[in-house]
């Protein structure tokens, strides 16, 4: 169970920008899985994830 809370813990920046609909999900995703074991790849991982999204026009 503990091992759960961790992963979800390592991954909350991609989790965040998953569910913002954040335009750069993928590549955050890429920044916390490659950098996130160091403490700034999380960090920049995080506030990425939590800046303003593009807003999409409707059609």
């Amino acid at each position: 169970m503990e091992l759960i809370v961790l992963i979800a813990m390592f991954f909350l920046p991609s989790l965040i920008a998953l569910v913002r609909s954040h335009h750069n999900a993928f590549a955050i995703f890429l920044t916390n899985f490659l950098l996130g074991w160091t403490l700034i790849g999380w960090i920049i991982a995080l506030i990425w994830s939590t800046t303003s999204t593009r807003q999409r026009v409707a059609a």
